[in-house]
């Protein structure tokens, strides 16, 4: 009987299915388009126009042609778009790249002026290869969101994760993310011409968006794309208020310059991010400033029929406004970048106002190792959505209780709470002050004085001064990276948390409906310009 021995068994062949079929895909690559739009380029310089406004060499999938479309690329801009490129002006940079030598150099060339198919298909080309670039960045992102959800990167919970992958993917849709590098000071010079040209042509005082402030908008020449804005006051000085009255008279103005130019609806928005009060108590506050019924008897339902009935109307008017409150508890930089992104794309924005910075989270996936950074990095992410979006950005901030401990206490820079780089990254620091609040908690009282006659004279003596600050408010412009800074007197009234303008210098002052110069109410509107509320030159208490 002979020994039977086993014949080895061939090795089984990977199975054919979906999941095989996956892993054996290659990333979106059209290499054929890629050496058909440089032949074209090489052959006609026509060809490089046609693509330069969207393609860059980091969309080419071969490096090779990525770093001779660099080349291309960096020539053009050497000669201000001026000369011709072609095989023979492009042989001194091709004879000294070690990259294309290594791919056969000058050869290489040739196969690509023989791969031009014709200079008419140049843009189609181009949008082929930038179509394949972002399916694979789209790939990339996938392959990310599978290895986080997997425990890839355990630091983020499943909202964080969810956000991140929201900001990557607007990365892309936007294409900022491939962008940046040095700009050719021309170009910056030409954007700031264009800039003084619309301040030149620009018959008045404001050439960026209106605050709704006149005194302000004289100083700032308006709110300005790129620019960091930060708001900064004591609890109870109307930091919310004012912030609102800022984004209420922007939405207006958005709104009645798409109704001038028949628009059907407006080219921008503004975004609130109110991290402290609700969407809700916000919409009140606004409504109760147009409406002029007090926000306190609005809650309580203490409204008469007329009153409620203007209350109804104003609704009405406002619900047109191109006005986005977003009232998510401590939301984190990245969330708010990419609502802004979604905003800007879907329906255009114009401002952002946050409120306030001290209730924001840094970005997902970081842990600064204090309050300080943590600040430092909420406010340089602020400075980078201004100037990614092209809008200017407001940011509200808290004062740190050594005010309160001065005899002054109008605020100066160094009272910046967690300050870090909030004075370093923002363009214009601003303070509201009221005087008034102070002054009111200052009343004498009867009982500390040994006379009923020094009570009284200390009485009048107070009610002197508190006539001379009633209804007034300062907002002290301590920072303006652009412009002068100094003092803008403003009105104040608490009962509706109104803020508008403070005239002391004329006395003929008259509301169309009333025969009395002495009239301050306005009927509120929401399609009419900012209210300019004027007193008169004598100082009385208003109202």
């Amino acid at each position: 009987m002979s020994d039977q021995t086993a014949s080895p068994q061939p090795s089984p062949k990977p199975e054919s299915g979906p999941l095989q079929d996956l892993l054996q895909r290659t990333p979106p690559a059209n290499l054929q388009a890629e050496q058909a739009l440089l032949g074209a380029i090489l052959t006609n310089d026509k060809a490089f126009e046609s693509v330069s406004d969207f393609l860059h060499a980091s969309h080419f999938a071969d490096a090779v042609n990525a770093h001779i479309y660099e080349m291309i690329t960096n020539r053009v801009e050497r000669n201000g778009g001026k000369g011709t490129i072609d095989i023979i002006t492009m042989r001194g940079e091709f004879e000294a790249s070690p990259i294309l030598a290594a791919a056969g150099g000058t050869e290489y060339v040739a196969r690509l002026l023989n791969a031009m198919v014709g200079i008419v298909n140049a843009r189609d080309y181009g949008k082929v290869i930038h179509d394949c670039w972002v399916r694979r960045q789209l790939i990339g992102i996938g392959t990310d969101i599978v290895n986080n959800a997997h425990g890839a990167r355990p630091d983020l919970d499943g909202p964080e994760q969810i956000s991140a992958s929201e900001e990557a993917l607007f990365s892309l849709a936007t294409d900022k993310g491939q962008e940046g590098g040095f700009l050719v000071f021309s170009q910056a010079l030409k954007k700031a011409l264009d800039i003084a040209d619309q301040a030149y042509q620009n018959t008045g005082d404001i050439v960026g968006l209106t605050s709704g402030l006149r005194d302000f908008d004289k100083k700032t020449g308006g709110l300005h794309p790129s620019d960091l804005l930060i708001l900064a006051g004591r609890p109870a000085m109307g930091k919310t208020a004012l912030a609102t009255k800022i984004a209420f008279s922007a939405a207006q103005s958005i709104m009645r310059e798409a109704e001038e130019k028949g628009d059907s609806k407006p080219r921008g928005s503004v975004a609130i991010f109110s991290l402290e009060m609700s969407a809700e108590q916000l919409a009140t506050r606004i409504l109760s400033e147009q409406a002029e019924v007090s926000g306190e008897r609005i809650r309580r339902g203490d409204v008469g029929p007329k009153e409620f009935d203007r209350f109804v109307r104003v609704a009405t008017e406002l619900q047109r406004l191109p006005l986005h409150i977003d009232d998510t508890p401590a939301i984190s930089l990245s969330a708010m970048r990419t609502r802004c992104r979604r905003l800007s794309r879907t329906q255009g924005l114009s401002l952002v106002v946050v409120d306030y910075l001290q209730l924001m989270r840094p970005a997902v996936g970081t842990r600064p190792d204090s309050r300080v950074l943590e600040i430092s990095m909420i406010t340089q992410g602020l400075k980078a959505i201004a100037k990614e979006l092209e809008v200017p950005v407001i940011a509200l901030s808290q004062l740190s209780r050594q005010v309160e401990s001065r005899d002054d206490k109008r605020p100066m820079l160094s009272d910046l709470r967690e300050s870090g780089s909030i004075e370093q990254d923002a363009d214009a620091v601003m303070f509201v002050y009221r005087d008034e609040y102070y002054l009111q908690q200052r009343k004498p009282k009867e009982s500390s004085f040994p006379s009923p006659d020094k009570y009284q004279i200390a009485l009048e003596e107070w009610q002197r001064k508190m006539s001379l600050v009633h209804n007034k408010a300062e907002l002290i412009l301590e920072k303006q990276r652009h412009g002068p800074t100094g003092t803008v007197h403003l009105y104040f009234e608490g009962e509706f948390t109104r803020f508008g303008d403070l005239d002391l210098y004329h006395d003929d002052y008259q509301h169309p409906q009333s025969s009395s110069p002495q009239a301050l109410s306005h009927q509120p509107s929401a399609s009419a310009q900012p209210a300019t509320i004027k007193t008169q030159k004598r100082q009385t208490i208003p109202r």
